[in-house]
């Protein structure tokens, strides 16, 4: 499949930084007078930055959708300088990619005596980062993944276990098994690490509304996307990021959820679609919901 990701000119870039607030994933920094893009892994392609750019220095442009390799985004990204790759390792470690951190380190490691400037001073400063002067930082959030520039309705996070009160005052308040945002079709991106290896509910946006115990039953420990066939536009896109789930970030399964409606089996034949032209294959399950939200028919297709 082929992927849309951001090209910039360095020609024409000025280092404004206009199109970084707009950047939804944080992947945008200015950089020794520079926009880089320290983070392809995380480039959703939408180009919400490009109308901030007076120069037109940004593009997208679209390319075969290749498995992430750190080791050629650090070939092809030493060349900007050593502060794109502390920016970059750092985006790695704020996003819970310790894997290709560890690769990035080892190519730092082995290639020290072609480069230009220090790699033990590149790792000294990521190993830094997030540091207080006391040592690590105390603050405790419930969402990491988080920073960097853009709408938070948008960008990548993974969301942490919360504690709930066990108050009997208090009982409405269930816990959510919701464990990644964003989750909308349109708004995933398939290189977001929650999604590597997992079990994906793909949700036809009522469901969750007619079932009591969605999160508790079907929700908890899967990934999950919701779209709705009828409304949403762009169904080819839903094809493409499904087929990339599957043959990039290697999902387990797919389970898709639709409520009893016929317009909602048009979820079920996007990933059908998708598994066509996906080259791995993974076991779908297939569940139909009432309006009062019992389980109608849940079948393996």
């Amino acid at each position: 499949m082929k992927r849309d990701i951001l090209r910039i000119d360095d020609d024409k870039c000025n280092g404004c930084g206009l199109c970084v607030p707009n950047c939804q994933e944080g992947a945008l920094q200015v950089i020794d007078g520079k926009v880089r893009l320290v983070s392809e892994l995380m480039c959703d392609g939408l180009g919400a930055c490009i109308g901030h750019c007076p120069e037109g220095a940004i593009t997208i442009e679209t390319r075969e959708a290749e498995p992430y390799n750190e080791i050629k985004v650090l070939e092809q990204m030493a060349g900007k300088g050593k502060n794109t790759i502390i920016a970059h390792f750092r985006h790695l470690k704020e996003h819970g990619e310790t894997g290709f951190l560890q690769d990035g380190v080892k190519w730092l490691s082995e290639n020290k005596s072609k480069l230009p400037f220090s790699s033990e001073e590149i790792m000294q400063e990521v190993h830094n980062h997030g540091k207080t002067d006391s040592g690590p930082s105390k603050t405790h959030t419930h969402i990491q993944g988080s920073e960097g520039g853009g709408c938070p309705g948008s960008r990548a996070m993974v969301i942490g276990e919360m504690e709930y009160a066990s108050n009997s005052s208090t009982s409405y308040n269930q816990p959510s098994e919701l464990r990644q945002w964003p989750v909308q079709m349109h708004l995933i991106n398939h290189n977001a690490p929650y999604f590597r290896g997992s079990d994906l509910l793909l949700a036809a946006d009522c469901v969750a509304f007619s079932m009591g115990n969605f999160h508790s039953k079907f929700l908890k420990g899967k990934t999950l996307a919701i779209a709705c066939p009828k409304l949403d536009h762009g169904s080819d896109v839903y094809v493409e990021k499904i087929t990339a789930l599957v043959d990039i970030a290697m999902l387990n399964t797919i389970t898709v959820m639709m409520m009893e409606v016929p317009c909602c089996g048009g979820l079920l034949q996007i990933v059908k679609t998708a598994m066509a032209k996906a080259t791995r294959k993974v076991p779908v399950k297939m569940m139909i919901i009432g309006l009062q939200g019992n389980v109608l028919k849940e079948e393996w297709v």
